[in-house]
């Protein structure tokens, strides 16, 4: 099962004037029914939800406040995901005519046409909140606190990965919690600029909305929607006309197969550091200690000592964390009995979690081999997410070999490869030619296709990219090196040391400076000579040329540009 949970929007979602209907009640009850988790992800308060819809219960967690409160219905426990902005703050907008003001645990909200008095307030009492809209309301939060931030507190709790969540919403301030999930559903009554961004938007509105997407949900996984989730393909190489091969991150089964110091290892941790950036899990099997320094993988087990089952599926309780089962302690003989004792277990939490997304299985003649008799009994039907890694298919048990859905073959005689493994499954080979392949290129057959298969130039590992690509996503640039909203007028002095502190003030700030910096082409500027992004300069350059878009278009598109490209904190 792919979605183990279903977050939901309350207002213009679940609800059509404060009210979820009964259908849309009994649409959630048979989510919950079903084993999957329901988190409610609301802009309101608490106190003012809790008058107006009684079904608290339904819910493992309520994220209220725009993100900034947690709320966990069979305990009772609330917890405050931010500071509560001082009574000061709140004095001044009332003494400046704000009105009507109402204060939260941490969230302070009120209405249109207001925004600009909250904005010159906050930057008056030298303040570190943001504003976010929605629709007419203008939320003061924290600096930072979303619903994203919200949901993932909410997820950590779980043990769930956003990788497993499909998310639904209407409006401007679903956009960050959305685009956390692994799909992004927009009901019909939905603000433009959100079903342009959605995966999908649903025929129906507000609650027969969520009663369409639960309805797909139920019966098919969501697979249907399978097509429209390319946002999330992983790359794993280039055809010689330079068009992009990339991988679903969901579904198929791998092989890898090449010749001793052919590559697979350099290809394998390419494909690896690529999932753990988009926030997928890894389990990797390593026989040969070839990944012990994969970085943000934990390394159980070495030359001395044999690693636990128990703990390495502890410390997959964690979604964001990568395992690496290192079996060089493991006698020969003992690795396919040791495999065998944690594949099963690994599946159980899959079942419990959807994840390890990925079980990474190097050497998987040593741990699978044919002459092994229980592996077609260990092997569970409906296996995916498997990348195996061996020199010769046909030392690899057929059990295993049966759910490949595509080779990669790369080394010596890579068309030996494949017609090898097609005896192996008792395939007819695709047309093949001899090919010699030079380090970082592979052949790439799909099973399905029958076609003959692809060359590719397979991207390398990226480790020094990766933190390169950090610095600029979350690091501290120098002061010469940030980005200042200051304004027309100079008024203001908000430093952005990196792309997400960039993203958080750009959200923040009122309209008037926000596009006198847009109009200035100051954003396209600062990607290019200091981020060093040509493509994200590029792309910002085409949002700074489109005179007729509001701030707040050009200011979801801006965001929408630089997500894409960096992620932020893990």
């Amino acid at each position: 099962m792919r979605y183990i949970a279903l977050a939901c929007d309350y207002d213009g979602t679940l609800a059509l004037d404060g009210q979820v209907d009964e259908k849309t009640l009994a649409a959630l009850e048979r989510v919950r029914d079903s084993g999957r988790k329901l988190l409610l992800v609301t802009g309101r308060e608490l106190d003012d939800l809790r008058k107006i819809f009684p079904h608290f219960e339904l819910f493992e967690h309520i994220v209220a406040e725009n993100g900034a409160l947690l709320y966990v219905p069979s305990t009772g426990e609330e917890r405050w995901l931010g500071e509560r902005p001082p009574e000061e703050f709140v004095k001044a907008l009332s003494a400046r005519g704000v009105a009507p003001i109402s204060v939260g645990r941490i969230i302070v909200a009120t209405w249109h046409p207001h925004e600009n008095t909250v904005l010159e307030t906050i930057r008056d009492l030298g303040l570190e909140l943001q504003v976010i809209f929605n629709k007419g309301a203008v939320m003061v939060l924290p600096s930072g606190v979303n619903k994203a931030t919200g949901l993932s507190a909410a997820l950590g709790d779980l043990g769930l990965s956003p990788h497993n969540v499909v998310g639904i919403g209407d409006a401007e301030n679903d956009h960050s919690f959305l685009s956390l999930c692994e799909c992004a559903v927009a009901v019909a009554n939905a603000l433009p600029m959100l079903q342009e961004r959605a995966d999908y938007v649903t025929q129906r509105g507000h609650g027969g909305g969520v009663i369409e997407l639960i309805d797909q949900l139920l019966a098919f996984d969501l697979r249907e929607l399978e097509p429209h989730l390319e946002r999330h393909d992983i790359p794993l190489g280039a055809h010689a006309d330079g068009q992009e091969v990339r991988l679903k991150p969901y579904g198929v089964n791998l092989m890898l197969a090449g010749s001793s110091q052919g590559g697979k290892t350099t290809l394998a941790t390419g494909v690896s550091e690529r999932f753990m950036e988009r926030g997928y899990q890894l389990c990797i099997i390593d026989p040969e200690g070839d990944y012990s320094t994969l970085e943000g993988a934990v390394v159980l087990g070495d030359s001395t000592r044999v690693p636990k089952v128990d703990e390495v599926l502890e410390f997959l309780q964690k979604p964001e964390q990568t395992v690496v089962v290192n079996l060089l302690g493991v006698a020969l003989g003992d690795r396919p009995a040791f495999f065998g004792g944690l594949l099963p277990r690994l599946q159980e939490l899959r079942v419990q979690t959807g994840h390890p997304h990925w079980i990474v299985v190097d050497e998987t003649h040593h741990l699978l081999p044919t002459s092994w008799d229980p592996a077609s009994m260990v092997l569970p039907q409906g296996m995916y997410g498997m990348l195996l890694i061996t020199v010769q298919p046909d030392h690899v048990t057929p059990a295993i070999l049966s759910i490949v859905d595509t080779v990669i073959a790369i080394g010596e005689s890579p068309e030996h490869i494949i017609r090898v493994f097609c005896e192996a499954v008792g395939q007819t080979p695709p047309p093949l030619a001899p090919v010699t392949l030079t380090p970082g290129e592979a052949l790439v057959w799909s099973r399905q296709t029958g076609a003959a298969p692809v060359w590719i130039q397979s991207l390398p590992p990226r480790a020094e990219r990766h933190r390169h690509h950090r610095k600029y996503a979350e690091g501290e640039l120098a002061p010469e090196l940030s980005f200042y909203f200051r304004g027309p007028e100079g008024k203001l002095n908000l430093r952005a040391q990196n792309l997400m502190t960039f993203l958080q003030l750009g959200e923040g700030v009122d309209s008037e400076t926000w596009l006198y910096h847009l109009r200035q082409g100051e954003y396209s500027h600062w990607f290019r000579d200091v981020i060093k992004d040509e493509d994200l300069a590029a792309e910002a350059e085409h949002i700074e040329e489109m005179a007729n878009a509001s701030p707040s278009e050009t200011r979801t598109l801006m965001r929408a540009a630089i997500e894409k490209r960096y992620t932020g904190p893990s």
